[in-house]
């Protein structure tokens, strides 16, 4: 499947959830395979793009309400939650849909504003606990 996602030097311009911070998200090429790009400030972070379509399907099959649950890598992820299912050996990938090690945590910061925008989801904008639900 493909999206709109935007280039690097056209991105797609999202807010996190709470609505607080802004960030880009485009896609590129890395290693002969496109990969989501997201920049916060002066950190960039890279998602497996397939992590769209994957996400979608499991929160259809969720069929309710999911708590985002952000974290960094280095701390754990809320079990039940998108960022728990972001790294989870359960997942399509079997791990991590973040790719710079490091850096591949916040899927469940970054990840959901991107599929609301492209009109797969729902997603609350609280100042804490938000979550998400298939469209």
């Amino acid at each position: 499947m493909s999206y709109k996602i935007g280039t690097k030097e056209a991105p797609m311009v999202l807010k996190t959830p709470p609505l607080s911070s802004e960030y880009t998200m485009h896609v590129e090429q890395k290693d002969g395979k496109a990969v989501l790009v997201c920049t916060v400030g002066k950190t960039v972070l890279w998602y497996n793009i397939n992590c769209i379509g994957d996400l979608h399907q499991m929160l259809k099959s969720y069929d309710d309400w999911m708590e985002l649950g952000s974290a960094d890598e280095q701390k754990p992820a809320k079990e039940g939650t998108v960022e728990a299912w972001g790294r989870s050996e359960s997942n399509p990938v079997g791990g991590w849909y973040g790719i710079k090690k490091g850096l591949r945590g916040r899927f469940g910061m970054y990840i959901p504003p991107l599929m609301e925008a492209l009109g797969l989801a729902e997603v609350t904008h609280d100042a804490k606990g938000n979550k998400m639900k298939a469209k």
